[in-house]
């Protein structure tokens, strides 16, 4: 062993050693590797630094952006909203879809978002079933897991052997190369868990209350069942033709327009009454209105052609994504105080309108335009959450209350939602025809997405996880100094001689197992970069193909399964699971073999040694 592979290895140990025990942060080690690397003089500078450069950092990065775009525009939503009416009231049934959900999901967007998306869901799901979140919360990790052997940009390891691969002078992986390996694996871990969530708590453990406000409660507190109505418009009715927003509707018809739902692309659009004006009522939108507490609601539909539709179930709940709620208050210098609702011109000035009324604890029962405020009043207003946010703002004439826990899942580019999907298919379709590189692809779907508005650059920018990326980069450099140092032929020529004469399943369970016990104190994609040039450099010490050996580096970094820190999937679902460090190892070192099991004997079936 040579003075210099001594001197990276030493760092490397350093690196290793920081990372298993957390501190400093991952990516300030990345940093000091960075910083160490040229100080040992077998790197350059610019070696050092090439990560920065490298394709598939740039595409990791373009991905974070894609899965941003596509929670901005309530595509996840959507799907966790499919997923609680699918699953009814079966847990079996809920667990299955919920894992084939997030593992479908998981293999185009970034798995973590996925989970963090995910957890709110599934305890809403689980409380009202009845079910112990412990039941959920694992096969959620373990799902988004399995995700990233889906397909090749499903989670940065598979790009780093890839880009490994090429590296080393081969053709890279296919997009959908890790596929028949995941689909199996995933369908095994349904079945693992479906027998393995009686270890977990039982169904009398639910979700402890949550006693923040909610839309429903909002409506009945300020009893909007009484005076707010939802109708649909007749082919008959005078309303048509008429802006929604106009003083007409108001004087002559004697309602007035909160919003506005309207089918489009079979997807339900809203548009708020303190949307812009021009916006024309047609036949078969269903208004959101606000009537006098004198109007008959059946007298009103029949002469208004329209027929009138539940509140509590309609445009507040089902759209509340984009639909905000929020109550307000005056403070003692408020410049509203002793003004009629009116006056205040909440829908010219601030993009809101208000619905309700408390005078203490009394509620106004009747229509509030003409009541006027005085201290100690509580407003309930209605408009976009980016209106009720600029409301809210400090130094204003009024102060809100706490949010509706349904502020945590707003969808400000909702109606984008089909462009999103455009720009997604676009990308999928361009890496798995390989007209452009994969890096390009992504950049692609980027670009459409900004333009076609489903997510802003400050967004972008927000979205894109900086300590993972500055951490490849970091790590990267090691590839290449253990190469240049010898070390990379040390060690593959050392773990193929010591397995000697072992047969070739043997050697890739030895590789699956060691990159898999660097995973429980490692980051995956970190396991990745130190273990992909080792499996290729044994594949070339054996002669042999270097895809079933990549591939089993691949499949093992994201086999995380056996603690809650192997990654942060499974740390996210730590505290909403009420798990304990044992109940991962319990359940998640059995499945590791399961997969184990999966590469050793599937991979060099699909990916022959010797082609």
């Amino acid at each position: 062993m040579n003075t210099q592979l001594l001197i990276v290895l030493v760092l490397l140990a350093a690196a290793i050693t920081m990372f298993a025990i957390g501190r400093p942060r991952m990516d300030v080690v990345a940093v000091l590797m960075i910083v160490g690397l040229p100080l040992t003089g077998v790197l350059t500078v610019p070696e050092t630094l090439a990560g920065f450069a490298d394709p598939n950092v740039v595409l990791i990065g373009a991905l974070f952006v894609v899965g941003e775009a596509l929670s901005r525009t309530g595509i996840t939503y959507r799907l966790g909203d499919w997923l609680a009416r699918a699953a009814g009231t079966s847990s079996t049934r809920l667990l299955v879809l919920l894992m084939v959900s997030v593992g479908v999901l998981g293999a185009v967007m970034s798995s973590t978002g996925v989970v963090a998306i995910f957890i709110p869901v599934v305890l809403s799901i689980a409380k009202r079933l009845g079910v112990s979140p412990r039941r959920l919360m694992m096969p959620l990790s373990f799902a988004a897991l399995i995700s990233g052997m889906l397909t090749l940009i499903a989670t940065a390891p598979n790009l780093v052997v890839d880009a490994e691969l090429r590296r080393a002078g081969h053709a890279g992986f296919g997009f959908f190369s890790i596929t028949p390996f995941g689909l199996v694996i995933l369908a095994l871990g349904v079945v693992y868990m479906l027998f393995a969530r009686r270890f977990l708590g039982g169904a009398d453990e639910g979700v402890e209350a949550d006693d923040r406000t909610t839309f429903p409660a909002l409506i009945e507190k300020y009893g909007l069942a009484s005076r707010e109505r939802r109708l649909r418009v007749g082919r008959r009715s005078p309303l048509i033709g008429t802006e929604a927003d106009s003083a007409v509707v108001r004087r002559q018809h004697g309602i007035r327009v909160l919003a506005v739902e309207r089918s489009r692309w079979g997807q339900k659009q809203l548009t708020l009454g303190s949307d812009p004006q021009g916006f024309t009522i047609k036949a078969g939108d269903v208004l959101l209105v606000d009537v006098a507490d004198t109007e008959d609601p059946q007298a009103l539909a029949r002469r208004l052609d329209a027929s009138e539709l539940p509140l509590g179930d309609g445009v507040f709940v089902q759209s509340s994504r984009e639909l905000g709620l929020a109550e307000i208050i005056l403070p003692p210098n408020s410049g509203a105080l002793g003004r009629t609702v009116a006056g205040l011109r909440m829908r010219d000035d601030h993009d809101v309108d208000v619905i309700g009324i408390r005078h203490g604890a009394d509620n106004v029962s009747r229509a509030v335009s003409h009541e006027r405020l005085r201290l100690g009043d509580t407003l309930l207003v209605v408009g976009s959450w980016e209106a009720i946010r600029r409301l809210a703002a400090p130094g204003g004439d009024f102060i809100a209350l706490e949010l509706p826990v349904e502020v945590e899942e707003r969808v400000p580019a909702g109606r984008r939602a089909p462009l999103a999907l455009l720009s997604l298919a676009v990308m999928i379709v361009l890496m798995v025809t390989g007209i452009v590189p994969n890096v390009v692809a992504a950049l692609i779907a980027c670009l459409l997405m900004g333009v076609f508005g489903c997510i802003d650059m400050t967004s972008a920018y927000r979205a894109i996880h900086w300590p993972t990326l500055l951490l490849i980069v970091g790590m990267l450099p090691f590839a290449l100094a253990l190469d240049k140092t010898g070390g990379i032929d040390l060690v593959a020529s050392g773990l193929a001689d010591s397995l000697g004469g072992a047969a070739p399943t043997v050697i890739l369970a030895g590789i699956f197992i060691v990159t898999a016990v660097i995973g429980l104190f490692v980051s995956n994609t970190a396991t990745a970069v130190l273990m992909a040039p080792v499996a290729i450099g044994i594949a070339s010490h054996l002669h042999a193909s270097p895809y079933p050996f990549a591939m089993v580096v691949a499949l093992a970094a994201s086999a995380a399964f056996v603690t809650p820190v192997s990654s942060p999937v499974n740390t996210l679902v730590l505290d909403p699971g009420r798990y304990r460090f044992g109940d991962f190892v319990k359940v998640g070192a059995p499945f590791a073999v399961v997969v184990l099991l999966v590469a050793v004997f599937l991979v060099p079936v699909i990916l022959p040694l010797h082609p």
